[in-house]
């Protein structure tokens, strides 16, 4: 019963398959080799976008810091929500690519940015000129860190007040795959066509070993990014073993078969435990995890069986009332089975 985070999962039999057929013979290093070329025709033609500049790299830390980093100066702001990964799980990693960029944390429901709020940030920047920080760029987590997601609108409205401001926008995707299976919206209906200059499309979370890529609408940032990524030390040299991983990822549809799988299991589990009595959902479940609360004595009961979540918030303890909720995050990934998701909700009963 493991649902602490997507990214415990295993790796496909798929992606190591190729991984094992990329380790024959040499190739070209450092992102010239002949499957990264496959790469980027394979994500041009899945995004509608035959100019778009596709580079990989191996965190989701560093494709996001890096997008920044091309769309930032070091005097300007990045506006995000306060929920959003770029500020609370990053070490302060945007900052420090960007050169110091500040990052303005804005409110919204289940960690989706209120556009008005977005405008009243947006009309309030620099107005001391100098002796104030700068209008930067937008950047959309999606699906959020609470598990929600945008819809397309969504994204198409707050893109729209950027636009209006004169600001690019960076889409944080680790969990692209699942925004779009949970909205049967396509890649570019979510990104350039809504107005994302650049996404952050993410693989690590849907199940490959180790690679994200950076996929930027706008080929003028293009090299700016390549050098960007070779000075913050993220260009690998056996670059095959990444660019065999992003391809069986798109080949195929693995993508989105992963991501529906998982979006399923999340939704069974959010169902299951919504009907315990004195559970409720702390956000809705609309991708692949699942934010809710039931009585402490259904949490001992499930962890002394080897249930691996977390309590979210993490300064929650088991001891107490037993009837009291306890409230945690759990997260279902391509490998979640029904089994498990089962074996789970009768544990808690």
């Amino acid at each position: 019963m493991q649902f602490a985070s997507d990214n415990i999962a295993p790796v496909p039999q798929q992606v190591l398959d190729a991984i094992e057929r990329a380790n024959h013979g040499a190739m070209p290093s450092y992102g010239a080799d002949p499957v990264m070329r496959e790469v980027e025709d394979r994500m041009r033609t899945v995004f509608e976008a035959p100019e778009a500049a596709v580079y990989l790299v191996a965190t989701g830390t560093v494709a996001n810091s890096l997008s920044l980093a091309c769309l930032v100066q070091p005097w300007q702001t990045v506006y995000c929500h306060r929920h959003a990964h770029i500020e609370e799980d990053e070490c302060a990693a945007p900052e420090f690519y960007t050169g110091g960029a500040k990052l303005t944390l804005l409110e919204g429901d289940h960690a989706k940015i209120d556009p008005a709020g977005l405008e009243q940030a947006l009309q309030s920047a620099g107005g001391a000129g100098v002796h104030h920080v700068q209008k930067g760029a937008l950047s959309l987590t999606n699906a959020t860190e609470c598990g929600t997601v945008y819809t397309v609108a969504e994204v198409e409205r707050l893109c729209s007040i950027a636009r209006a401001a004169a600001i690019p926008v960076h889409m944080d995707g680790s969990r692209f795959a699942n925004a779009l299976a949970a909205t049967n919206a396509s890649p570019a209906e979510m990104t350039w066509k809504a107005g994302v200059d650049i996404l952050s499309f993410g693989g690590t979370k849907n199940g490959l070993l180790g690679v994200e890529a950076v996929v930027i609408f706008d080929p003028a940032k293009a090299w700016e990014f390549e050098l960007r990524r070779k000075r913050g030390g993220h260009l690998f040299s056996k670059h095959r073993y990444l660019s065999a991983q992003m391809l069986a990822y798109v080949e195929d549809d693995l993508w989105m078969r992963s991501a529906r799988h998982a979006n399923a299991m999340a939704a069974r589990l959010s169902k299951g435990i919504a009907e315990l009595p004195g559970a409720s959902l702390v956000h809705p479940t609309e991708a692949n995890a699942v934010f809710a609360a039931w009585p402490r004595e259904g949490h001992r009961r499930v962890q002394e069986a080897g249930a691996y979540y977390y309590l979210w918030p993490g300064n929650q303890s088991l001891d107490g009332p037993g009837n009291e909720p306890v409230a945690a995050r759990l997260v279902c990934s391509w490998a979640t089975t029904e089994e498990e998701v089962d074996r789970f909700l009768t544990t808690i009963r």
